[in-house]
């Protein structure tokens, strides 16, 4: 009988050793990513809401702002969006809290919150 020597097939084991550490990074750089992604949703959402916060009425601004904040997240982000705007001394300030997502939006967030804020003069009416 001939025996067989060499590393035939070790390629093969180190990498089926190395597999879940590779597939736990991507994960993690995935969550990471999305994280990154509802820091700027919320940015942008309060910009989206300062700017209509400030052409509005006095009376209507809330609304306008809330309506101009959500029109721009996407569904799974949507929902659970937290929009407000305060005006003092004609200074209009939005503030947007985000649920950040784990792994895929709109299944499971984390219990924590991202926020964005943003604030603009009040337009003058003439």
């Amino acid at each position: 009988m001939k025996r067989r020597t060499g590393d035939g097939g070790q390629v093969t084991v180190e990498f089926l050793g190395m597999t879940p550490l590779i597939i736990v990074t991507l994960v993690a750089l995935w969550q990471c990513v999305l994280v990154g992604y509802t820091y700027t949703l919320a940015g942008n959402a309060a910009d989206e809401a300062v700017r209509a916060g400030t052409a509005a009425e006095p009376g209507a601004r809330d609304a306008a702002c809330r309506q101009a904040g959500t029109d721009k997240l996407s569904g799974p982000w949507r929902g659970a969006a937290d929009i407000g705007c305060v005006t003092a001394d004609g200074y209009v300030t939005a503030r947007v809290s985000l649920e950040v997502p784990i792994l895929f939006p709109g299944v499971l967030g984390f219990p924590f919150k991202v926020h964005g804020s943003a604030g603009a003069v009040e337009e003058a009416k003439h």
